[in-house]
């Protein structure tokens, strides 16, 4: 078995602990919100909470959420710092994976953009700081853009041609002729 890269943020959860339902707040310390800010390739991460509530379904199980965070992106144009602030309310759609499933699955990844199939838990656990950290990553702009930044293309070189240093080194107007 390899070795799983650490996760920024943990909280793991057994299903058998979710009951009727589960209710929990997560509010990172400052050293996992350096390693949050890390993993998003964010200046900075000063605040950070995620609300989350499962609750069990007739299928599965239902998380509903909300992530409050305040972060520091780059501008990708101009490199200085964009203050962001996220507010983000998400539901996600749960069930335990099956082992018929998982056997099907095996050496094959298939990747569905608009897939509205629920997330699979496996060996009866998941991970609450990861989804946390997933709907935060979710809400970022890829592209951060300060307002009012805009790209200007640099001017081409005039003529770009091995000979063009030549032109350099030929004497102007006829001056050493003859």
């Amino acid at each position: 078995m390899t070795d799983l890269p650490t996760l920024p943020f943990s909280e793991p959860l057994r299903l058998h602990q979710i009951g009727a339902g589960l209710e929990r707040r997560l509010t990172p310390d400052a050293d996992a919100r350096k390693r949050i800010a890390r993993a998003l390739d964010l200046q900075s991460l000063d605040a950070f909470e995620a609300d989350i509530n499962l609750m069990p379904t007739v299928s599965g199980w239902r998380m509903e959420g909300r992530v409050i965070a305040d972060a520091v992106q780059t501008c990708g144009l101009t490199l200085e710092p964009l203050p962001v602030h996220v507010d983000r309310r998400f539901s996600v759609q749960m069930v335990e994976a099956t082992e018929r499933e998982g056997e099907e699955d095996e050496g094959e990844i298939d990747l569905e953009l608009d897939d509205d199939s629920p997330d699979q838990i496996e060996d009866g656990r998941l991970d609450l700081g990861q989804y946390a950290v997933e709907q935060l990553a979710l809400s970022l702009d890829p592209f951060p853009r300060k307002p009012g930044a805009v790209f200007e293309q640099p001017k081409e070189p005039g003529e770009i041609s091995p000979f063009a240093v030549l032109k350099t080194l030929r004497p102007k107007d006829g001056a050493d002729e003859g």
